[in-house]
């Protein structure tokens, strides 16, 4: 290393011309003596000159002739901030861009680095790139809770670069793709079907880049922070009284991808399946039934529950009752003729509000429009069952007993073997009569 940098400083010689002094003065031994620069040229890191005794690349004796004991000699500088620099470190392309730090823009090298010698790499001044940093920065980047991986080891250029980037703050990589340096690994969570529109215009929407009081470096609380841009969630939430429990027990990422999905409203599955993560024996009910409820067979528990909240039973986005007998009234059905024809319990006879007839006698009529009148759950599973038209096989009555419900279907109507009265048939071509 020695005989390089010789070279070089001869090389210099010639372009720098006699600024520099001759014979035993160019190399240390006339700097580093016991009187003076005693430990110059001994730390770890050494600068190049330094190494290899040539002060004089660096500095020139103002007055000739070796010093003596009651005057010192005058060194100087052979050029000032940047331009003594250049002389050896040729100014480098990515130096030139747009957005410099600004010791670089000032020309201040010795800001960062030590021109002699240093126990850090680069003869930076600290070993610690953000104890470097913080000589000049405020620290608020290690505060709080939760550290970023580069900030709680102190490696500020991991994102940053301490000279000068095309990118705003020095940044490696503009927006997105500088936390792709690192977080390749997450990079596809990005590009699927339904994004995330915070997480395509920035991370730093919902993440802070250096410090935070909530994990995975969120800039507010899990759920207040959705809130903070779904207002109307929110306001949706404060007036429901009845809280989807899933809410209460953890964050909206229970049931929503943060960043994409190729699933509607960045679900992280299919409908059903996010709702059979917590329902368990409702999925596995489900998944053995032979019929199904159309917005159970369609994946759709949406059509019926609230997933966030609701001020009904069950989380249902409309009225039904919870009692088994209740007086008739439509808008007591309100759930359920949301999608059923509302007219279907109101006339004895007819001939077209539904199948259930027994020639023109409208057996829903018969069985629910009246003082006592039943809820649909008293004949109907309203998820899935096996028996047809999914007829629940039995129902809870009372405290102790299960209603048993035997339903065959027939080519014009069927017959019921059930606990609330004999078992009873109808058709709708040729009537059954009953006395």
């Amino acid at each position: 290393m020695r005989k390089f940098w010789l070279g070089l400083v001869a090389l210099l010689l010639g372009i720098m011309g006699p600024a520099v002094l001759s014979g035993k003065a160019v190399a240390a031994d006339a700097c580093v003596t016991a009187e003076c620069h005693a430990t110059m040229g001994k730390a770890a890191y050494v600068h190049g000159p330094v190494g290899a005794g040539m002060c004089t690349v660096c500095h020139a004796e103002a007055r000739k002739g070796h010093p003596n004991k009651d005057k010192k000699p005058d060194f100087t500088l052979v050029a000032q901030g940047k331009a003594l620099c250049d002389k050896c470190h040729q100014e480098k392309p990515v130096d030139r861009f747009e957005f410099k730090h600004t010791p670089v823009k000032r020309g201040e090298c010795t800001g960062c680095h030590d021109p002699h010698q240093s126990d850090a790499p680069k003869q930076l001044k600290k070993k610690k790139t953000s104890d470097l940093c913080y000589l000049c920065h405020k620290n608020t980047q290690q505060i709080k809770k939760f550290l970023h991986g580069p900030v709680a080891s102190g490696d500020c250029n991991v994102c940053h670069n301490p000279h000068s980037s095309p990118n705003p703050h020095q940044l490696e990589a503009r927006g997105n793709d500088a936390c792709f340096l690192c977080h390749e690994d997450r990079k596809a969570e990005f590009s699927r079907k339904y994004p995330h529109k915070p997480a395509l215009e920035s991370c730093l929407k919902c993440h802070d880049a250096h410090n935070s009081d909530f994990p995975f470096m969120l800039s507010g609380e899990g759920i207040a922070l959705c809130y903070s841009c779904h207002p109307k969630v929110k306001a949706h939430m404060e007036q429901a009284t009845v809280r989807h429990t899933a809410l209460d027990k953890g964050p909206c990422t229970t049931c929503h991808t943060p960043h994409s999905s190729d699933y509607p409203r960045q679900l992280k599955t299919h409908t059903k399946d996010i709702c059979y993560t917590c329902h368990k024996e409702m999925g596995s009910k489900v998944r053995a039934a032979k019929n199904m409820h159309g917005p159970v067979q369609q994946n759709d528990c949406y059509a019926c529950h609230d997933p966030h909240g609701s001020k009904n039973p069950q989380i249902l986005k409309k009225y039904f009752p919870a009692e088994f007998y209740k007086p008739y009234a439509t808008e007591n059905y309100a759930m359920c003729f949301d999608c059923h024809n509302k007219d279907i319990a109101l006339d004895k006879v007819t001939t077209k509000l539904t199948n259930f007839r027994n020639g023109d006698v409208n057996m829903h009529f018969l069985h629910v429009n009246k003082e006592k009148g039943r809820s649909c759950k008293a004949c109907h599973e309203v998820h899935a069952g096996d028996q047809d038209k999914h007829i629940r096989k039995e129902v809870p009555f009372g405290k102790s007993w299960m209603l048993p419900v035997a339903f065959t279907r027939t080519q014009n109507g069927g017959n019921c073997v059930v606990g609330c009265h004999k078992p009873k048939s109808y058709d709708r071509v040729n009537p059954v009569k009953y006395e």
